[in-house]
């Protein structure tokens, strides 16, 4: 049975990369489509329900929507208690099942460091600095570890879905809790937090 899920995310980066770290997920069925607020606003449950609103009547209609936020240092029932609240009330009995919340600790970024092996492919080799990769969800500010490790270059949308392209789904979901709930999300509908 194939299954058609929204991604409501904060913007290209994650529009690019997603959908390489749910490629495993296609093999089950389920299609991912990542969409993120104009201008790149930031995630809220009035941006959200915006989404939502747009695309409920695509075709194929979506089976769910996951709001995918990033804690930046809080914790993750601060960030997502308020999006919930707002997006129960705004659209009522079609909150549950079909809204989802998950997040990424930190930052996205964080999961890139989950597959070392993979992130350091991507970089040629060269070493991941003094961050442990093993708890990659308590990496302090993972995006700018990232862009120290990218000297001369950019870190633009184009390198996340690059970075992406070089990591492993199944060893980010074993070292990343939070990417481990995303998937579940993503996957059963499972509660994220």
């Amino acid at each position: 049975m194939q299954k058609y899920v929204v991604v409501i995310a904060s913007g290209s980066t994650e529009q690019r990369a997603l959908p390489h770290l749910t490629a495993q997920l296609r093999d089950d069925g389920i299609h991912v489509d990542v969409r993120f607020p104009p201008k790149h606003r930031d995630i809220t449950a009035q941006e959200a329900y915006k989404i939502i609103q747009s695309v409920r009547y695509d075709t194929p209609a979506p089976d769910k929507y996951i709001v995918l936020k990033d804690t930046d240092n809080k914790q993750p029932e601060e960030v997502l208690q308020p999006i919930r609240s707002v997006l129960s009330r705004l659209l009522g009995e079609q909150f549950e099942p079909g809204v989802l919340c998950a997040f990424a600790q930190w930052h996205l970024e964080a999961w890139f460091f989950a597959d070392a092996v993979g992130l350091r492919k991507y970089l040629d080799g060269h070493a991941l600095g003094s961050v442990d990769t093993s708890q990659p969800d308590h990496i302090e500010n993972p995006k700018e570890h990232l862009k120290n490790l990218l000297p001369g270059r950019i870190y633009t949308a184009l390198t996340s879905e690059a970075i992406a392209k070089n990591l492993n789904a199944h060893n980010i979901a074993q070292r990343s809790p939070s990417f481990a709930n995303f998937l579940a999300a993503v996957r059963n509908g499972g509660t994220s937090v």
